[in-house]
């Protein structure tokens, strides 16, 4: 569509939307005769607007006010228009000490990672990995008492997971003791849903070197954490620099769903079918992404990878649609990398 339009139609409206983005208010034609800096009559400008106004690209919020862009016109902008700004030296340095502190969790270094772009961005900032990705180290299980045992399972990245899993009565220390090692040597270098199967069917083909009680402790430690690979970490930062730009009670209302979607996690898988085919920072404008389409939000988010170029998770930012996609973009995209390189 931006290709059919004449070079003073385009920077028309290429003025129109960065007007809105810095103020988030509608742009009369008196406005955009200053800003232009061309010899153009306002009437001429109110028949171009009208113009893109029938194009599908603006709307005039109230019958005597200027323009603002629609979502389709964002959209244009942002593919067409956008200029990409560069971080500035505080800005990486800030980004890198947040995640340079040795001896951390993922989970930690992705918490920080998120509260960081958050208050650099001035937006809300999530971050999702999926449990199943988690190498893992070992596990332990730790008898508590008749029936009962703590499974403690150990990631190579140093997270840990409890459980209290129920056992055969008369266990023995020998019996768990197998079911630890056995669980170990078979989960040690992979993920859960990797390993899971490969024991399940050794128990069935009755390959594995356990006696009964210590098949069952295996048997228990893996239904507690069946279906862990369709739970997923998500991690939101900043959630009340949603409400700053709100200016109606209507707003009020969809962020409020916003946030009851993320908490409930609906939809969140979502995102991660996003990362799996983005290759960078990719921008979500309004109802063009499923679970913020009703809070009128965009999403800007980047895969970050490991080494081997997998992806591991994806970082990003809540905004609303006026947000300095041209500022945030570049934060986004500088920490997904950083993410990458610690992660690795």
């Amino acid at each position: 569509m931006i290709q059919e339009l004449n070079e003073r139609s385009r920077q028309i409206f290429r003025t129109i939307v960065e007007s809105y983005l810095e103020t988030g208010e509608p742009v009369g034609s008196r406005t955009l005769s200053q800003r232009l800096g061309i010899t153009l009559s306002p009437a001429s400008i109110r028949n171009v607007m009208q113009d893109l106004e029938q194009a599908g690209l603006l709307y005039s919020p109230h019958a005597s006010a200027g323009r603002m862009p629609t979502q389709a016109g964002l959209r244009i902008f942002v593919d067409s228009f956008l200029e990409l700004g560069n971080l500035t030296e505080d800005e990486r340095r800030s980004i890198e000490a947040h995640g340079a502190a040795a001896g951390r969790s993922v989970e930690d270094l992705l918490t920080e990672a998120t509260k960081q772009l958050s208050g650099l961005s001035q937006c809300a900032g999530l971050v999702i990995v999926p449990k199943s990705d988690r190498s893992l180290s070992h596990v332990e299980f730790v008898h508590l008492g008749p029936g009962r045992a703590l499974a403690v399972l150990v990631g190579q990245d140093g997270s840990v997971e409890n459980r209290i899993v129920d056992v055969p009565a008369g266990l023995t220390p020998s019996a768990l003791q197998a079911a630890s090692n056995y669980m170990s040597a078979r989960l040690g270098g992979r993920t859960m849903a990797e390993g899971r199967t490969r024991i399940l069917h050794e128990i069935e083909d009755r390959k594995a070197e356990l006696d009964l009680l210590a098949a069952k402790v295996v048997e228990a430690g893996l239904a507690t954490w069946s279906g862990e690979d369709e739970r997923n970490m998500l991690i939101v930062s900043g959630r009340a620099r949603l409400l700053d730009d709100l200016t109606v009670l209507a707003d009020l209302e969809r962020v409020r769903q916003l946030f009851d979607d993320l908490e409930s996690k609906r939809d969140v898988l979502q995102l991660l079918e996003l990362a799996q085919d983005a290759d960078g920072v990719r921008i979500f404008i309004g109802s063009e992404n499923k679970l913020f389409s009703l809070s009128g939000s965009s999403l800007i988010v980047a895969p970050f990878k490991r080494q081997e170029e997998r992806i591991v998770g994806m970082i990003g930012v809540i905004a609303p649609t006026r947000v300095n996609y041209g500022r945030v973009v570049p934060m986004v995209d500088y920490t997904a990398r950083m993410l990458g390189r610690l992660i690795s």
